[in-house]
């Protein structure tokens, strides 16, 4: 994997473009506005710039306001609802380009490996683009197709973005607790992931297999990878019909509370049992399906914790929702080495974990502050003499994703004290929690 340490003249003349850059679109932004709408602030403005300077530098960028758009709770509010725009479309590439790139990864000529194909492409993102086809023996399908020159565009900024994130470490504390260069490593290998394809269509197969492993989740699939149209830079895969989750209309049909809650459960199932775990679960990645069903969409970024870090979360989720012990997640977190220098007992390490998780387990998740959460766990690393438990952050950023979901589809679901959930993760103490509180389990 290529080296983030690297910071040449290509990073320094990228970082003072982007400073330029994103200092002129807000500043614009702001002296270009002839009045305010009511309840608009110059902080509104200023934010609109900003975005506008995000799209302006490229796909590194616009997933950085696809991560403030999805994390509302973390970022300012005027920040966050402008970089809603950036879980929108983007400007695709031409259908020449993009078939060269098919052309060149599979080793024919579009029209003739596929009964049809269609120029005008479905969705275009930061880093792809998806463009329907039929393949010859009739079966509808979508290929994803990377944006030429993608590696090398994306490379230079998270350079230029670790660069940064070293500098403000050395001169806030803030940064420094944050782990900020951690991040941007995190961000640079699940980059990395994203831009090879064959890893992502390995693990998007992996993931839709364990979904029905236990012979439930009827009601959640992934699409399934056409492996012989595949190649560095491409994935085709079945085409689902429905729309994104949030901008999904709930109807007197739709159990909208049930689809939210699949979803949670295949993802926990996922993230504590499996292994990989979608790792951007954000508004365009999960899908209402026509037939009822939720998708789980774009494989890009996926997590896979190490099994030490799968025991410690069920140790979290069997402690809320069975008996309480939190200090056997003390006793976990002993065990990686983080609190070895600290004189607190496993019970007094327990009951801190537990506080900061109060309001993830015991909270309607529509109430959920990411940003309440996420400070919580970085004060909690700061106790515990380590920059952060980033694996803790991490599960609270995907909760915050499916925080906008609950908001509006499932008001009064607590996720911490669903049963449901964890049925396949503690199937004895689950059956035996429902049967005390006289709940009848889902079967799908």
């Amino acid at each position: 994997m290529p080296d983030l340490n690297k910071f040449g003249p290509a990073q320094l003349w990228r970082a003072l473009v982007v400073g330029v850059v994103i200092i002129a679109c807000a500043g614009y932004a702001v002296l270009t506005k002839p009045f305010l709408r009511r309840g608009e602030t110059w902080a509104d403005a200023a934010s609109e710039g900003v975005v506008n300077a995000f799209e302006a530098l490229g796909p590194t960028f616009v997933k950085l306001g696809q991560l403030m758009a999805s994390s509302s709770g973390v970022f300012p509010a005027p920040l966050a609802n402008a970089c809603l725009r950036c879980l929108d479309d983007v400007p695709p590439v031409s259908a020449q380009k993009a078939r060269e790139v098919i052309e060149g990864d599979l080793g024919g000529r579009v029209d003739e490996i596929f009964a049809s194909f269609d120029d005008e492409p479905l969705a275009a993102a930061s880093v792809a683009q998806v463009h329907a086809c039929v393949l010859p023996d009739g079966r509808e399908a979508v290929i994803k197709v990377q944006r030429p020159g993608i590696y090398h565009r994306m490379l230079v900024d998270l350079r230029t973005a670790y660069g940064g994130a070293k500098l403000l470490e050395r001169l806030f504390e803030f940064f420094r607790i944050a782990n900020a260069t951690a991040i941007i490593r995190d961000l640079h290998a699940a980059t990395m992931t994203e831009l090879n394809s064959a890893v992502e269509a390995d693990r998007q197969t992996r993931f839709r297999d364990a979904i029905w492993s236990f012979g439930d989740n009827k009601g959640v699939t992934a699409p399934e990878v056409y492996w012989d149209y595949c190649g560095p830079h491409v994935i085709c895969m079945e085409r689902l019909h429905g729309v994104p989750l949030d901008r999904f209309v709930p109807d007197a049909d739709h159990d909208t509370t049930m689809l939210i809650r699949r979803g949670v459960k295949a993802w926990i199932e996922s993230i504590t049992v499996h292994g990989p775990f979608h790792g951007d679960v954000h508004a365009g990645n999960l899908w209402a399906l026509d037939d009822g069903r939720i998708a789980f969409l774009d494989f890009g970024i996926v997590g896979e914790l190490p099994e030490v870090w799968r025991s410690i979360l069920r140790d979290m989720f069997y402690a809320n929702l069975i008996d309480g012990d939190f200090a056997r997640v003390a006793r976990g977190i002993r065990d990686l080495g983080y609190t070895a220098d600290i004189e607190a007992g496993d019970a007094e390490i327990g009951m801190q974990v537990a506080a900061v998780l109060a309001p993830v387990f015991t909270n309607d998740l529509a109430e959920l502050n990411l940003g309440t959460l996420i400070m919580a766990l970085v004060q909690l690393g700061k106790q515990w003499g380590v920059a952060s438990p980033e694996e803790l952050v991490l599960f609270g950023k995907q909760l915050g994703y499916f925080e906008r979901y609950a908001t509006r589809l499932a008001p009064g679901w607590v996720i911490g004290k669903d049963p449901y959930l964890f049925r396949n993760v503690f199937p004895e103490a689950v059956a035996e929690r429902a049967a005390a509180l006289g709940v009848e389990l889902p079967e799908e």
